[in-house]
C-alpha cells in the first residue's frame, strides 16, 4: 500500500452521506410506484366497467354525431360534407375519451380511501408519493389501448391523418399529456370526495357541458358571443384544435390570439392543470398516510 492510499479514514462529509440516502429514497419510491402501478392495472382488468364506459361514450358519440347528425352539422370549414365532418369530429372524440377518464380515476381513488386500503398501505414501509404516482402511471398506460381502439374506429369511418407519422405521434403525445392532467384532476377529486357514490354525481355533470362547450362539435363562431368566448378559452378546445392541426384535419380557426396558437395552449393548459392539482393531491395523500 502506498502512502497515497494509506490515507486514514475520516468522517464522511455531509454531502457524501446525503447523496446515497437521496438515491436510496428515489430508488425506493420508484420501486413502490412500479408495484402500485401494476396493482392498479390489475384492478382495471378485473373491474373494467369504468374504463369501458369512458371508451363507449366517445364511440357512441362518433356514431351519433358522425352518421345521424352528420348531414346537419357539416358546415363550411369542416369541408361541408358528412365525410369531412367526421374528420373534423374525430380529434374531439379522442379528447373526450381522455376527459371522461376522470370518472374512472376518481372512483378508483375514492374506493381505495373508502375501503381503508390506505390504512393497509400505511402499515407498510412505503413511500407516500407512490400512492398517487402509481395511480397516475397506471391510468396513463391504460390510455394507450383506449386511444388505439378509437384510432381504429376512426380509420373504419375513413378518418385519416394527412401530415405524416411524426406530426401524428406528436398529436398523440399531446393527447396523453392532456390525459395525465385529467388523471391528476381525478386523483384530487377522489381523495376529496366524501364517498365513492358522490364521484359520478360530480364528474359527469361537469365533464359533459365542458366537452360540449368547446370546439368539439361546433365552431365558436356559430355560438352566441359569450359562449363562443368561453369555448375558445376552454382547455379542451386548445387540445382539440392542436390535434386537428397536427393530424391535418379540417379546423375552423377564429381570429383571437388563443385560436391562432393552439399548439402552445395545448401544452400550457395541461401543464397548468398539473401544477394546480398534483401538489394538493399529494398533500392530501400524505395526510391519509399519517
Amino acid at each position: 500500500m502506498t502512502a497515497a492510499t494509506a490515507r486514514p479514514a475520516g468522517p464522511r462529509s455531509p454531502r457524501a452521506a446525503h447523496a446515497p440516502r437521496t438515491a436510496g429514497r428515489f430508488a425506493r419510491a420508484w420501486s413502490d410506484t412500479a408495484v402500485l402501478t401494476r396493482r392498479n392495472l390489475l384492478h382495471s382488468v378485473r373491474s373494467p366497467a369504468e374504463p369501458l364506459l369512458a371508451l363507449l361514450v366517445p364511440l357512441m358519440m362518433v356514431l351519433l354525431f358522425g352518421f345521424v347528425f352528420g348531414n346537419v352539422m357539416a358546415a363550411e370549414g369542416t369541408g361541408g360534407t358528412p365525410e369531412q365532418f367526421r374528420e373534423y369530429l374525430m380529434p374531439g372524440m379522442f379528447v373526450m375519451a381522455m376527459l371522461y377518464s376522470v370518472a374512472a380515476t376518481a372512483s378508483g381513488v375514492a374506493l381505495d380511501v373508502d375501503k381503508a386500503v390506505m390504512g393497509r398501505f400505511r402499515s407498510l414501509p412505503m413511500a407516500p408519493s407512490a400512492l398517487p404516482a402509481g395511480r397516475a402511471a397506471a391510468d396513463l398506460l391504460r390510455a394507450l389501448p383506449e386511444l388505439a381502439v378509437l384510432v381504429g374506429c376512426g380509420l373504419l369511418i375513413d378518418w385519416r391523418w394527412h401530415e405524416g407519422w411524426d406530426r401524428a405521434l406528436a398529436a398523440l403525445g399531446l393527447l396523453l399529456l392532456f390525459r395525465l392532467s385529467m388523471t391528476w384532476v381525478g386523483i384530487l377529486l377522489g381523495v376529496l370526495a366524501p364517498n365513492p357514490n358522490v364521484v359520478g354525481l360530480i364528474v359527469y355533470p361537469l365533464a359533459f357541458p365542458l366537452g360540449v362547450l368547446s370546439t368539439m362539435f361546433t365552431p365558436p363562431e356559430l355560438m352566441p358571443a359569450p359562449l363562443g368566448t368561453v369555448a375558445e378559452w376552454n382547455p379542451i378546445s386548445a387540445v382539440i384544435d392542436a390535434a386537428r392541426v397536427l393530424f391535418g384535419n379540417p379546423r375552423i380557426a377564429g381570429d383571437s390570439w388563443i385560436a391562432e396558437h393552439p399548439l402552445a395552449m395545448a401544452v400550457a393548459w395541461p401543464v397548468a392543470i398539473l401544477l394546480l392539482c398534483a401538489p394538493p393531491a399529494v398533500r392530501r395523500f400524505r395526510r391519509l398516510s399519517r
